[in-house]
């Protein structure tokens, strides 16, 4: 289970896997004795409580229950670091939870503690249901995280060129050379950061790419010509926040910015919502209220915003 959830969330460390089987190679091993008899005899073992076999038992036991107990905690540190991931990858989290990973992983430790404290049928009891729960789980969970972050060499932009759209105050998309600026991989210099952050700023406002309801930090890093762990260091250095609070700002101020205009009073607020960028009812109040301190609805009754349903 630990290593499934390493995999699927791509926090698999530098060490082989196969060192995670060691001790269970070790405990089959030293039960080869066991194995090696008849089916009678190993019915007796079994019926005497390990008959002949209680010194080793007792061995094996001992790494066995803690073992459990720590890979459970480990997976759920594994899920706790992965849900802080996503939200510095993906501007969406509502269909990219980990929260049945959550159920499984205490699932486990239940099955656990059932071997510690409870008996043979209770175990296999519990054992049947998480295996079910697997199974109905794994269809139903949509794709987790498929995006990989590379050192990709960033494009850059001279401050000239930067000046000069800005005092033309020209709206259309800046053209970016192909020159290839090396940045070193532990931090970006401030004037790097000002570029890049200028070129997203200039990308957000000409093409609005936060209306995308399922734009994701890889994809606009993309669009930048930069690394998604570059692009992700300069919104969190130059805005203070993450790329998933990032974007549902950009996308609370298009939606208030678009919600006063008098030809949208026919429109009603999940449908502006919508327009904006926002995938669902609950993204869109749970963010809004995030960054404004009220419900949109509360927002449209201060401001004086009489829309078609206000719900």
């Amino acid at each position: 289970m630990y290593l499934y959830i390493a995999t699927l969330t791509n926090q698999r460390n530098r060490l082989p896997w196969l060192i995670h089987f060691i001790p269970a190679v070790v405990a089959y091993l030293l039960l080869l004795g066991f194995y090696t008899l008849s089916f009678s005899q190993k019915i007796i073992v079994y019926q005497n409580n390990g008959i002949g076999f209680e010194s080793l038992l007792s061995i094996i036991r001992f790494p066995i229950v803690p073992s459990g107990l720590i890979y459970v905690v480990l997976s759920l540190i594994l899920l706790k670091k992965h849900r802080k991931n996503i939200s510095g990858q993906f501007s969406y989290v509502e269909k990219i939870n980990l929260n049945w990973l959550v159920y499984l992983t205490i699932g486990m430790g239940i099955i656990w503690l059932s071997i510690i404290l409870g008996n043979d049928i209770s175990t296999f009891i519990l054992v049947d249901l998480f295996i079910l729960f697997i199974g109905y789980f794994g269809i139903k969970q949509v794709g987790i995280f498929a995006n990989q972050i590379t050192d990709e060499p960033l494009v850059a932009i001279t401050s000239g060129a930067l000046k000069n759209h800005e005092e033309a105050n020209d709206s259309s998309p800046l053209i970016i050379s192909n020159e290839k600026t090396k940045y070193e991989k532990t931090a970006l210099g401030d004037e790097q950061l000002l570029n890049i952050h200028l070129q997203l700023k200039l990308l957000m406002q000409g093409e609005k790419l936060y209306k995308d309801p399922e734009l994701s930090l890889d994809e606009l890093a993309k669009r930048l010509g930069v690394s998604s762990n570059t692009l992700s260091q300069v919104i969190n250095s130059m805005e203070g926040r993450n790329f998933y609070d990032y974007i549902n700002n950009l996308r609370i101020a298009e939606f208030k910015q678009t919600v006063i205009l008098p030809e949208n009073k026919r429109f009603t607020l999940l449908s502006i919502a919508f327009e904006a960028g926002f995938n669902s009812k609950t993204s869109f109040h749970r963010n809004f209220k995030k960054a404004t301190g009220l419900s949109p609805k509360a927002f449209c009754q201060q401001e004086k915003i009489q829309l078609g349903n206000q719900s």
